[in-house]
């Protein structure tokens, strides 16, 4: 029998869902806060309100705030000799987390750090990113280029430049307009928006399951495909109809990420079956002999992001999506209990 394989086993423990490392991070946090820091210190994107800060106008809408980077996903664009889109997942990590809370991002700052300047990779990292921000609405304002020697470089080539890249986005949100999930009612819809893939997560397992000639040929093309951005899609279901809940399925999959925005009490049932599933996600489980939970826990299993709404409000949200030629299946529901129900 094949190795059961897990996130942890390739190295990466889930600390989204560890609440002794959140209270940890979040004292740390809560140690720095001024006037004007809103929201949870663990949310998606942290919201800042200027009023409280510096005394303008109150009309005045909140900041949004959100980083991220692409993790080893980069190593995927390495083996296949393309950048290009790396850029691209840079801005959707950091957008979509925006938009959970309703927010429209406005300006975006990139980070790129090199064991070796290389003008030609450099150049198609750019292109990824400027694509992203038109996509998302967004202006790329500034950033910043660090060529550190020596500290970046490839164990059986150390002439390789290798890189890492991080992503800053902002944006602002009408403060009674605010989506923070306390809204969210038994009954609710969880409305499952789809992915274009794997998005920027679990790629450590990734690369454990799959080898080297693997990820240089076309499952590597296919792990390539960059992170769908919500940006526009969002905005207009905003526009249209009121959304309850919006969550980023990112890093911690449906499992970790659903509960962030739930009320105490409450609990997402997820129905495994309400949605199909892309088959390289159905390789991966099969290939690295992982299970049902695991893969919910680890990877978006085609669901990039979740909007929970109203019942009688499904089909609007569903006809609207599909006009922006997006697929929507309603993947479970509020329900009273603790924790993830799979059924």
């Amino acid at each position: 029998m094949a190795k059961a394989w897990s996130y942890e086993k390739a190295g990466v423990p889930h600390l989204k869902g560890d609440p002794s490392y959140n209270q940890k991070i979040t004292r740390l946090i809560r140690s720095t806060t001024i006037p004007g820091v809103r929201g949870s210190a663990t949310g998606f994107a942290a919201l800042f309100d200027l009023n409280e800060s510096v005394g303008v106008d109150r009309n005045v809408p909140l900041l949004v705030a959100s980083t991220d980077g692409v993790g080893t996903k980069l190593e995927i664009a390495r083996l296949q000799g393309r950048h290009d889109t790396i850029g691209i997942d840079l801005v959707a990590m950091c957008v979509n987390d925006i938009i959970t809370c309703g927010a429209k991002p406005i300006f975006f700052l990139d980070y790129f750090a090199s064991g070796k300047f290389e003008p030609r990779i450099l150049n198609q990292v750019l292109k990824g990113i400027t694509s992203g921000c038109r996509q998302a609405g967004c202006a790329l304002v500034g950033g910043e280029t660090a060529i550190m020697p020596g500290f970046y470089s490839h164990q059986k080539n150390p002439a390789a430049g290798l890189y890492d890249i991080a992503g800053f986005a902002v944006g602002v949100v009408d403060r009674h307009k605010v989506i923070d999930g306390k809204s969210i009612r038994e009954g609710d819809i969880l409305l499952g928006v789809a992915s274009s893939g794997f998005h920027s997560n679990g790629y450590s397992l990734l690369r454990k399951i799959f080898n080297e000639h693997e990820l240089r040929g076309k499952i590597g093309r296919q792990l390539l495909t960059p992170t769908r951005i919500y940006v526009r899609p969002v905005l207009e279901l905003l526009r249209q109809m009121p959304l309850r809940g919006i969550v980023n399925i990112t890093g911690g999959g449906l499992i970790d990420n659903l509960p962030r925005v739930i009320p105490a009490g409450l609990r997402p049932t997820i129905h495994e079956g309400n949605w199909p599933k892309p088959k390289l996600f159905d390789l991966v489980a099969e290939s690295g002999n992982i299970t049902t939970f695991e893969m919910m826990r680890t990877f978006n299993l085609g669901i990039g992001l979740v909007l929970m709404i109203r019942a009688s409000d499904v089909k609007k949200a569903q006809a609207i999506l599909r006009g922006m030629h997006l697929a929507s299946w309603p993947v479970g529901k509020i329900t009273r209990g603790k924790g993830v129900e799979i059924l």
